[in-house]
């Protein structure tokens, strides 16, 4: 469809703009080139379908107008209709477009698509009062006398995976020397990709990190764990199961049911995070960044799940 003529001026600029705006933002090559050609194609559509050459003028009804048009449009290569990974780019290039719209220029359109795709309604993320709960439940023993230390450490881990957002093995390969008391960070030498990150942390929760690296893991301590951040109870460095077994006694812990009933992991905590982020209003590049994402396009999906 990259052949079809547009000839409303504002829909020609908007589409080279869009197209700079992806790439400035740090797009892949490919999404640079295919999402401002999904998006032509809504133009193509507006001018000729609908009869709209004026953004203010476009509802949410004339967004769904068209996707029901593609559902129906025939597969010209393998027959039938297109495919879901092929309208699901035609949404993306919508979502992004809306994005660009609210960033770069003064229209203000309220449009909507609750069509999700079913990868960005699967995700699952816990709400803010859900959060607290988890981190109420750190104070809360239900084991025998002695081990109020672990409690700090069960703290300190809903720091690392939900406060800092990192991935499971990123917080498994911490070591002590990664985090940075005096200028506020961590840093991970082991994301994804054998990429380096430094992750901003608050001076409230470096005092957290403090009380059980101070208060704790000394009553862990074995000879050989000098480096490991997250110890475990026989004093090595702990693994995800480990980890993860923690997260789910904190979770029991909070007698909230449809919280236990519920598949939470560790990266459960992340996705909640990076879904806070966006809606407190912090950049999308920015959030990038703070995960350790490769591109934008990583982090896209929890610009759907900050509009739930």
């Amino acid at each position: 469809m990259k052949n079809l003529k547009i000839y409303t001026t504002a829909y020609q600029y908007l589409e080279e703009d869009f197209k700079k705006w992806l790439d400035i933002l740090g797009y892949s090559k490919q999404t640079i080139y295919s999402l401002p050609i999904h998006l032509r194609e809504l133009f193509y559509y507006l001018e000729n379908s609908a009869e709209i050459t004026e953004l203010k003028t476009i509802e949410t009804n004339h967004l769904h107008a068209y996707f029901e048009q593609l559902k129906l449009r025939e597969n010209k290569t393998r027959g039938g209709g297109l495919s879901s990974a092929y309208l699901e780019k035609h949404k993306q290039a919508i979502y992004l477009f809306l994005d660009y719209l609210r960033q770069k220029t003064p229209y203000n359109l309220t449009l909507k698509l609750d069509v999700l795709s079913s990868q960005d309604s699967d995700i699952e993320f816990l709400t803010g009062y859900e959060i607290k709960e988890l981190f109420e439940a750190t104070y809360i023993n239900t084991q025998r006398m002695g081990l109020d230390h672990l409690l700090l450490r069960d703290r300190a881990i809903l720091i690392l995976y939900y406060t800092c957002g990192l991935r499971r093995n990123e917080g498994v390969q911490l070591n002590i020397e990664d985090i940075n008391f005096d200028k506020q960070y961590i840093h991970v030498k082991h994301g994804k990709g054998y990429k380096e990150r430094k992750v901003p942390i608050h001076e409230k929760n470096l005092m957290y990190l403090a009380e059980y690296l101070y208060d704790c893991r000394p009553l862990l301590t074995k000879p050989k764990s000098k480096e490991a951040f997250l110890l475990s109870m026989r004093g090595t460095r702990m693994n995800g199961q480990s980890i993860l077994l923690r997260l789910k006694q904190t979770i029991h812990k909070t007698n909230d049911y449809q919280l236990k009933e519920r598949q939470i992991g560790l990266h459960t905590l992340r996705h909640s995070i990076a879904t806070h982020l966006l809606k407190s209003g912090m950049d999308i590049y920015q959030i990038s960044q703070f995960l350790g994402h490769s591109s934008l396009e990583s982090t896209q999906i929890y610009t759907h799940l900050a509009e739930l």
